[in-house]
């Protein structure tokens, strides 16, 4: 599955839900997200308006790798229909 093209970094946020990440706390323009599942996480995203594709997939692939999970699925999940 492709990464979408046009995800800022707030839509990031709002599907990372998913995976019960919340806004803890915003420095400047980028919002760090904490989850308490299989432990607690945390990841910091840019609030960009278009997330480049390679700092999308490098967040994705810290998500997937606390997870255990394959990025393809953190992808599938987050924005397969």
């Amino acid at each position: 599955m492709k990464l979408p093209r046009d995800l800022s970094g707030g839509d990031l946020a709002k599907a990372l839900r998913k995976f019960e990440y919340q806004i803890t706390r915003q420095t400047g323009s980028h919002l760090r997200l904490t989850t308490r599942q299989h432990g607690e996480h945390h990841v910091t995203i840019p609030t960009h308006h278009s997330l480049r594709v390679g700092t999308l997939s490098g967040i994705l692939q810290i998500v997937a790798d606390h997870f255990q999970l394959p990025r393809e699925e953190i992808i599938r999940r987050l924005f397969g229909k």
